[in-house]
């Protein structure tokens, strides 16, 4: 049986350019399809905020029912969310999930699009979001994404006329949308971008309405619909043997962070647009009256006369027949005079040619990775599947400065593989996200290359240039250099090449704690990224703190392996928070860099450079317990953070939960959204709350009452209903409403300022309400909203005390925030002042 992702992953072919993916291989019928969207002058863009937001079944039916050139421009790239698969936050959260949207569109045939916008996490207004993110830069980037990808037509995610109904990113993202259509063809906006593309004025605008918009199914059916178009969404493409809603599916499951895996879907679904702005079409088709044939650039007809009949006339059997006039309409195509439309259709023909004739082309590195001034080597191959008369003429190294001319005659099925070696340039900058390498914002990543700005990914820094001829015609084609090899327990694997520093290093502890003045040790790993590798590692550190020795010699042998040093680290004897940093000094150069990577299967492996550094906090903090037990949930950082303060912190695997396992803890915390990722808990809770009536002491931070959540009854040992409130401001003002409560007294007092510092949100999916057992400890409220109590509660229960807490414990102490700590511990010692009152009373 056919593998799906070969089949699903070639609907694609010419708008992703994401790094190191298998190389499509579409069937002929597949290959008809990509045909009949390069017949296809039009461009939709889909605008939203976040990634997982984008309306996957809009996508694929404008893009494989419509045929049209369909981008999703996402506003941020969804660093303030959550993380269900693993432990990735914040910009690293970001890179994750543009990946995630990169696979998206790879199955939907999407290209993606972004600003520089940083999703500073939950945002109740606008006016909020459009402060934070500083609108006219965000604006500037929606208008250059219009001025570029000239869409026809564009669609909104969301509602702009609704301010204050639901996430502000959300409503701010339409806002920007329908200020940006006018605006883009307007010469006196943003003017300087005008010296890199031209204005353009979209058709039409359309807001992306849905029952869920009007409250009720009923409501949506008495609105008006009068300027609304209908699409049904479920369409069925007998070319790909699949629905589009179940391509839409399989694209949306891809944002597997954010828990978005699903079953497919097909059959008959209503889509519905409301114009906004523009004409409205006199028919149920978004580009209805608008020119989408090659008549609509000059000299395009002569093109379109021999694309249109090879797609009526299309060889199933045999596609390489069309590659003599597909060659031809190239040359022809090279003539006209839209650049715009020249440069889109030449790469889509370009790959059409390339599958008709089954050729494959690839330059596969012999290691995923290199420094600047390295060496690599390359092993090219270059196979035509058909019977036409096909000539290798040069292969050139974009990049690396390289150039073959094999000048050979590719027959049939016969494959050459060519090695070369080059030198990288010592101006070659390092790999890794491009919004990344300046510090940014709260709400804007700084990136100062106008040409960088919209794009998913930073390019490759190597191409191999295939120039080929096709009976005396030379068109070129370029592959990125990658990284082709396999592992047993893996199969084949394709992985981008990067180019990294020669050397790296990490701190094995984000956050180090000090309680007191003791000296601690502070390990620091050093990793090659060459052969003998050799210099001095430093760290340098705030004022008041002390580091021995200044410098410690390293010397590594073979690339890729690691040494770790030990530094001494003594705090002040007083309060102090700051920052250590490593470096790395090698002749007359400085590193300062770690090397983080993220390796999902579902997406390439990224290699990310980050600051290598750590927080170092001096804080008087007291505890009281020794050893807690952690559930985990969908992942958090929490256990690592415990350890700082002193505690012994072991993972429980909930199916080895029986009564009686538990007690030798004295306490048990249960990690972020625990309830709604781990099935087993559900059967676990008697003993747990066993545990607890017997004296111990249960802690449950937050979970969801959305999408996510799979809620049973029983998640505290009383009445306990979870809801979506929130504190979105950090800064909110925290009240303590239980003054007289353990939890706020021991064994550390918790003052409101401890409060300050925090960072991204107070706390999300507080409970709305509770039984009487339960005690509020805190009041806190966002700005012109109510005050909630729901932030963190206690209940007795039995000898022991149940907690539940949606305090964002899980941002707050990897971040190192001293008042975070101090009532994380208070919170495991609850029950604990009375047991110690009890023993100095006996004693």
């Amino acid at each position: 049986m056919r593998n799906f992702w070969v089949s699903i992953l070639t609907i694609a072919t010419v708008v992703s350019n994401s790094l190191a993916q298998r190389p499509n291989k579409p069937s002929s019928t597949e290959i008809h399809h990509n045909l009949q969207k390069l017949n296809f002058l039009g461009t939709a863009l889909y605008i939203a905020a976040h990634p997982d937001d984008e309306n996957t079944r809009l996508i694929s039916y404008l893009s494989n029912h419509d045929k049209a050139r369909t981008a999703y421009l996402s506003i941020t790239r969804g660093d303030g969310g959550q993380n269900l698969i693993g432990s990735e936050l914040r910009e690293l959260l970001g890179v994750l999930r543009t990946q995630e949207l990169l696979a998206a569109r790879r199955v939907d045939g999407g290209e993606q699009w972004f600003t520089r916008a940083n999703d500073f996490g939950y945002s109740k207004h606008p006016k909020e979001t459009l402060k934070i993110w500083d609108k006219e830069k965000v604006l500037g980037d929606v208008v250059w994404a219009i001025r570029n990808l000239k869409p026809d037509v564009i669609i909104n995610r969301f509602d702009h006329r609704t301010p204050g109904s639901t996430h502000g990113h959300h409503t701010s993202s339409a806002m920007l949308s329908v200020e940006a259509f006018d605006m883009a063809n307007n010469p006196n906006a943003y003017p300087q971008q005008l010296q890199l593309t031209d204005t353009w004025q979209p058709r039409r605008v359309f807001f992306n309405t849905s029952w869920w918009f009007y409250g009720s199914r009923e409501n949506f059916e008495k609105a008006d619909k009068s300027k609304m178009l209908k699409l049904d969404v479920g369409v069925y493409y007998p070319e790909l043997g699949l629905s589009n809603n179940e391509i839409a599916s399989i694209a949306s499951s891809q944002h597997l962070c954010q828990g978005f895996g699903r079953i497919t879907t097909r059959g008959s679904q209503d889509e519905y647009v409301e114009l906004l702005k523009g004409d409205l079409p006199s028919s149920n088709n978004l580009f209805d009256g608008i020119d989408t044939t090659w008549s609509r650039v000059k000299r395009g007809k002569a093109v379109g006369d021999i694309l249109y009949r090879i797609e009526k006339n299309f060889d199933f059997t045999n596609p390489s027949t069309h590659i003599p006039d597909l060659v031809k309409a190239y040359q022809l195509l090279q003539n006209i005079e839209d650049e715009h439309w020249k440069t889109l259709k030449s790469k889509e023909l370009q790959s059409i040619i390339m599958d008709c004739a089954g050729l494959y082309l690839e330059a596969n590195a012999d290691a995923s990775s290199t420094t600047a001034g390295g060496s690599v080597k390359i092993n090219v191959e270059a196979l035509n599947r058909s019977s036409q008369s096909i000539t290798l003429k040069e292969i050139n190294l974009i990049g690396g400065n390289t150039k073959l001319s094999p000048n050979k005659v590719l027959g049939n099925n016969g494959k050459e593989n060519i090695e070369l070696e080059f030198t990288v340039p010592q101006s070659t900058s390092n790999s890794g996200p491009y919004w990344l390498n300046r510090t940014g914002s709260l709400g804007m990543y700084t990136v100062d290359n106008q040409n960088m700005i919209g794009k998913p990914e930073t390019p490759s820094a190597f191409f191999a240039e295939f120039i080929l001829s096709f009976n005396g015609i030379e068109i070129g084609f370029e592959k990125p250099v990658i990284r082709r090899h396999s592992k047993p327990d893996k199969g084949e694997l394709y992985e981008p090449f990067v180019v990294l520093p020669e050397v790296t290093s990490s701190i094995s502890e984000k956050v180090l704690i000090f309680s007191d003045s003791n000296t601690k040790e502070v390990l620091v790993n050093v990793k090659a990224g060459k052969n003998d590798v050799s210099g001095e590692v430093a760290l340098v550190h705030p004022a008041g703190w002390t580091v021995s020795p200044a410098k410690i010699p390293f010397s590594i042998a073979q690339k890729g392996q690691e040494q770790s040093v030990t530094f001494m680290v003594t705090p002040p004897e007083h309060d102090s928070e700051g920052k250590i940093s490593v470096s790395i000094h090698i002749g007359n150069e400085t590193h300062d860099k770690e090397l983080v990577e993220i390796a999902y299967d579902h997406i390439p492996k990224q290699s990310i450079l980050l600051p290598s550094e750590a927080k170092v906090v001096r804080m008087n903090i007291q505890k009281s317990g020794e050893h807690i037990g952690y559930i985990m949930g969908a992942g958090d950082k929490v256990p690592e953070s415990l350890k700082q303060i002193g505690y012994q912190v072991h993972t429980i695997d909930p199916a080895d939960i029986k009564a009686g396992s538990l007690d030798k803890y004295d306490a048990i915390v249960v990690g972020i959204r625990a309830y709604n990722v781990v099935e087993d808990l559900k059967f676990k809770q008697p003993v747990l709350f066993d545990y607890v009536e017997n004296g111990g002491n249960m802690i449950v931070q937050y979970n969801t009452s959305g999408r996510w959540a799979k809620q049973f009854e029983n998640i505290a040992p009383y009445d306990l209903t979870l809801s979506r409130d929130r504190v979105t401001d950090e800064t909110a003002k925290v009240s303590i409403v239980a003054n007289d409560h353990s939890l706020v007294n021991f064994p550390n007092t918790i003052k409101e300022s401890d409060f300050d510092g925090w960072v991204q949100e107070r706390g999300l999916y507080f409970p709305k309400e509770w039984s009487p057992e339960f005690t509020p400890i805190l009041s806190m409220g966002d700005e012109g909203e109510a005050q909630t109590e729901g932030s963190l509660l206690v209940a007795p229960y039995g000898d022991g005390h149940y907690i539940y807490t949606g305090l964002s414990f899980f941002r707050e102490l990897p971040a190192g925030v001293s008042g975070a700590y101090k009532l994380f511990a208070n919170m495991l010692s609850v029950g604990k002042s009375e047991v110690k009152s009890e023993s100095n009373v006996k004693g």
